[in-house]
């Protein structure tokens, strides 16, 4: 699994070499050709040099004065070529990249009537030509690093894997309504509805959309309603010309990275950005939690498919995981009640009364106890009020909302009011869909 946080030790400045300037260099015995200019030892710009590649600063500056000049940039009061090396060195210096955020979320309290980040994404844009040169080296925020964790670890999967396996046959399982329910793809078929289902994430971020590449008239850039999870994965299926091959891997790679990438140098106010999933949304972070859980999920079908050992997340991941859904389920419960399939709400919820609650005990790594909402998606639940008791392993639960276990084989333990119980159960599993 590769490091949540990915951040390079400091890169050291060229006044930190200890060149004495009292030494004078050696005479030379005989002409020589004049080497190229080493940057002087008082951390001055030498003499210009070569053009750099495209897309590279052409001011060179030591690391001091970079340093000195981002509360200037966060206030863009630098100048054209004092921007550029700025932000040429933002993509190769972590305690630099991070300190600019800070300044740039200052800048935005000083100026509240006009901040100088009006689109929470204008500082990924502008760093674009940067970033397309080589990985971004900045912190990864901590609500994105499950996602960074769980699609880097699908990844050493797919690598190991032969080119004959990406053909493995594997079925799908969710759980609709009072069933559970099934559909037949391939390991590359899996990877293509990762992909196709994390571009809901890709559009409200404004970057393109994977399945414009495939389906005719979808926009490279969303716009307009978005396509429930389950409709994009079966148009993107239906429409290839051909099943999807290994050649799926690298797109679904550069997604990731960009991703990552993007609300990485997004700032904090784009962790509530909301993304649509056709019939509900959720908030930015929330959803690259929700894409996790989905690639752990899928990853672990694939191991089973072509026997690969495939581990669960780790414990603070899992803790995070578990705690999403049952956050949602007094929204599920309540969608089941509109449906006939869950028992109607018996206490009316008022200020005073959030209603029953059920008291969700989850054993083992990841464990934690949550109090579940019965009566009420808007109320809060709470242990004054719980009429029922339920006990399943950490792993185990997450099975259930994944739709890869039954809900009447689920729980360990079980106490207390055994219709607030099945309901409960039963909407956990309805969470879980293609």
């Amino acid at each position: 699994m590769r490091d949540a946080g990915r951040i390079p030790g400091p890169r050291a400045a060229a006044d930190d070499f200890g060149v004495s300037r009292a030494t004078p260099p050696p005479p030379a015995p005989r002409p020589e050709p004049v080497p190229p200019h080493p940057e002087p030892a008082d951390g001055l710009a030498g003499p210009p040099g070569p053009p750099g590649p495209p897309g590279q600063s052409s001011l060179v500056l030591p690391h001091r004065v970079l340093k000195a000049l981002l509360g200037a940039w966060a206030l863009a009061a630098c100048s054209a070529e004092e921007t550029e090396a700025v932000e040429t060195h933002l993509t190769e210096c972590a305690p630099c990249a991070d300190e600019a955020l800070r300044l740039r979320d200052a800048v935005g309290l000083l100026h509240t009537d006009g901040s100088l980040d009006l689109d929470p994404l204008l500082r990924s844009r502008v760093l674009e030509s940067c970033l397309s040169r080589r990985p971004a080296r900045i912190p990864v925020p901590d609500w994105a690093s499950p996602y960074d964790a769980e699609t880097a670890r699908l990844d050493a999967l797919l690598r190991d894997i032969g080119a004959s396996e990406w053909h493995t046959p594997l079925r799908l399982k969710w759980f609709e309504g009072e069933r559970a329910v099934n559909r037949k793809t391939t390991v590359a078929g899996v990877i293509g509805h990762l992909m196709t289902v994390d571009g809901l994430v890709s559009a409200a971020l404004g970057l393109d959309d994977p399945l414009a590449d495939s389906v005719p008239g979808v926009p490279r850039r969303g716009s307009g309603p978005a396509l429930a999870p389950t409709t994009r994965t079966e148009t993107y299926w239906s429409s290839a010309s051909r099943p999807p091959t290994r050649a799926v891997r690298e797109p679904w790679r550069t997604q990731n990275h960009t991703l990552i990438r993007t609300v990485s140098f997004a700032g904090r106010g784009v962790a509530d950005l909301s993304v649509s999933y056709g019939n509900f949304a959720l908030p930015l972070q929330d959803a690259l939690l929700d894409r996790a859980f989905e690639c752990w999920v899928h990853g672990g079908d694939i191991a089973d498919a072509v026997d690969y050992p495939y581990e669960a997340p780790s414990a603070a991941h899992l803790n995070r995981m578990i705690d999403l859904a049952a956050r949602m389920l007094p929204a599920a419960l309540a969608e089941r009640r509109r449906a006939g399939l869950a028992g109607p709400a018996r206490h009316l919820v008022t200020a005073g009364s959030p209603g029953r609650s059920l008291h969700l005990e989850v054993e083992g790594m990841g464990g934690g106890d949550w109090y579940i909402a019965l009566d009420s998606p808007a109320a809060i639940g709470s242990p004054d009020h719980a009429v029922a008791q339920v006990a399943l392993d950490g792993v185990e639960f997450c099975q259930l909302v994944a739709g890869h276990v039954p809900p009447v084989e689920a729980a360990a333990g079980q106490r207390g009011d055994r219709e607030a119980i099945q309901d409960v159960l039963f909407a956990a599993a309805s969470l879980s869909r293609l």
